[in-house]
């Protein structure tokens, strides 16, 4: 055997040559990466959401001001701007898709294809749910593990104590990550404890949470508008377990 193929030193760590080198400093560096990006702080993590709904803001029509819409949902949300010290900003998105989502910035989109199909109550439903996941940590945890990757976690890494800049690209990736993503059953209960707990310090009507999730349980049957149903697992399961919580 070649010298140089193995040599084995006091502490028991072979020394591989050639090709079957391993770059033990690069793996430390990656490892050391993935863990400042995994451990980021509040305000990081409120910075790249903001990147990302400046990214979504420009990637969609937004409804402006004096819009239905925007006139619907500043009606709305007149009393919520705030819900246990997260500051909230909401704008919609025209389009015919169903959807929502908020980010730990406070940002929270509707998609005017939702407030179509959905009365005054069941919006604020939805609110309370998507403000649910931010409470949480869900979002949190989807941005820590989505920066982790190794397409992110040298720029995060690497900035400090601030959030890095994000390309575009990159932006696009954690959207996907982190919004486009499908909940787990367990993240979905708690989004849904939280936003019955949401209507009833604000007097709303608690049964509109049922009738969101039945309204969009009909749409299961294979609408492509229901980008709900892609995030947000089994709406009738769901229904059904808050009816038995609403007295």
């Amino acid at each position: 055997m070649n010298r140089r193929d193995l040599i084995v030193g006091t502490s028991g760590i072979a020394l591989l040559s050639g090709a079957q080198a391993i770059d033990l400093g690069g793996m430390l560096g990656a490892a050391k990466d993935a863990m400042q990006a995994a451990t980021l702080t509040d305000d990081q993590v409120r910075s790249y959401a903001s990147q990302m709904a400046k990214h979504m803001d420009a990637e969609n029509r937004v409804a402006p001001a004096g819009n239905k819409y925007a006139t619907r949902l500043a009606a709305l949300t007149a009393a919520a701007k705030e819900d246990n010290g997260l500051r909230l900003n909401y704008k919609v998105y025209m389009t015919s898709e169903v959807n929502a989502f908020a980010m730990a910035d406070g940002t929270i989109r509707f998609y005017s294809g939702l407030m179509d199909m959905m009365t005054d109550d069941e919006i604020r439903y939805v609110i309370g749910h998507e403000i649910g996941h931010v409470h949480a940590g869900h979002t949190r945890k989807r941005m820590q593990t989505a920066l982790s990757t190794s397409a992110l976690q040298k720029g995060v890494a690497s900035s400090g104590t601030k959030a890095a800049a994000l390309a575009d690209s990159q932006l696009g990736d954690l959207v996907a990550q982190v919004i486009r993503a499908q909940h787990s059953q367990g993240n979905e209960r708690e989004a849904d404890d939280y936003a019955l707990q949401f209507m009833s310090r604000r007097k709303y009507d608690r049964k509109a949470a049922v009738t969101a999730l039945e309204k969009l349980d009909k749409l299961s049957g294979g609408s492509s508008n229901a980008n709900w149903l892609s995030t947000h697992p089994s709406p009738r399961e769901r229904a059904e377990r808050l009816r038995t919580q609403i007295v």
